[in-house]
């Protein structure tokens, strides 16, 4: 296909020029690794492409620089379009290695089992990607590995979401060995026409227009001994942590966003609440939290936010059961807090994603 094969019915694609909010959740160029190659070999020209959504292909050369997620998300949808391939952010995913991850990935191959690899990867989730959210599931023998995107508006994630999927199979499988493979890959989203990429990948169990998206494993893989374990980064440990501008463990705002996921449709998710959960008095709290630039009224929004962006991509959740989720006492004050944060109403949001096309 021509540099000029998308058109005005893919201007969604296209950011605004003006946004209500400048900060928005980023990632690294680094997840874009193999992209030109790709795009090439289906005769478009990336370049093009990444202009229509305000990215600049010189920096590509520089992986660790951060971009709006939500760029990337219209990135992959468009080039999926302008190649003809449902299957382009999976196709992406084969590009993807554990070093993509950067200084990250130093530390994953010093864990000692895929849990303690994947306990890593959750909790520094954001030193790759702001946007990404991960969490492992456990019940009846299985584990889950389930992923959504939070991008802070409507924007396609059909191809981000295969992207983040395939990514994560090629972590476990560097992690267990290349004769790993899941019980099943989920999706959210309808099948595509062709899913021959989908199988190969992860074997004939995949799973379309599920209730998450992510992998399902036998919960003891989870224990079983890292390949990469017994590598030169055990020793680096303190450099690699130094050089992600963290620190080992949980941090309190790391522990007060977990509490405040849990609370929230309790209907209990207070301060005083949560700060005696974590064995602190309300004070102590909020020093922690004004040391890390955060308020908790900031950190409950911010967690908000993202579950309702998550829960108002999926049409099985009404708008009063997502209110009461959210911990609101009505579903009018749901719409002001919605409103007052998005810039749009619940209802009109969906909306607008839900006219967003997915499929080729």
């Amino acid at each position: 296909m021509s540099e000029g094969c998308f058109t005005e019915r893919d201007s969604f694609l296209i950011p605004a020029r003006h946004r209500r909010r400048d900060v928005r959740p980023s990632l690294r160029y680094a997840a874009l690794s193999g992209y030109l190659q790709l795009s090439r070999s289906y005769g478009v020209d990336p370049a093009t492409l990444m202009r229509a959504v305000d990215l600049d292909p010189a920096d590509l050369s520089t992986p660790d620089k951060w971009v709006p997620a939500v760029r990337v998300a219209r990135l992959l949808e468009l080039s999926a379009r302008a190649c003809g391939r449902a299957d382009f952010g999976l196709r992406l995913a084969e590009y993807r290695r554990l070093s993509t991850l950067g200084p990250l990935s130093l530390a994953l191959r010093a864990e000692d089992t895929l849990r303690d690899a994947l306990g890593l990867l959750m909790r520094y989730e954001h030193t790759y990607n702001e946007a990404i959210r991960i969490r492992l599931v456990e019940a009846e023998g299985l584990a889950s590995l389930r992923m959504w995107l939070e991008l802070g508006e409507p924007a396609p994630t059909t191809q981000a979401e295969q992207l983040a999927v395939g990514a994560l199979h090629g972590i476990v499988s560097e992690v267990l060995g290349p004769r790993w493979q899941p019980l099943s890959a989920c999706f959210s989203h309808a099948a595509p026409a062709d899913v021959d990429t989908h199988t190969r990948l992860f074997g004939p169990r995949v799973r379309f227009g599920h209730s998450f998206t992510g992998l399902v494993l036998y919960a003891s893989d989870l224990d079983a001994p890292n390949v990469l374990a017994g590598s030169q980064a055990a020793g680096r440990l303190d450099e690699i942590f130094a050089s992600l501008a963290i620190s080992p463990g949980l941090t309190v705002p790391e522990r007060v966003r977990d509490l405040v996921e849990v609370l929230l449709p309790t209907g209990r998710c207070g301060v005083e609440r949560v700060a005696r959960t974590l064995g602190m008095d309300r004070r102590t709290l909020h020093r922690h939290l004004t040391a890390t630039g955060n308020t908790f009224t900031s950190m409950v929004d911010d967690v908000r936010a993202g579950l309702a962006e998550r829960y108002l991509s999926h049409e099985r959740y009404r708008l009063t059961e997502i209110s009461e989720l959210l911990g609101f006492a009505a579903p009018s004050a749901f719409s002001r807090w919605f409103r007052h944060r998005f810039g749009d109403s619940p209802r009109r949001w969906r909306a607008r994603r839900a006219e967003l096309p997915t499929a080729l």
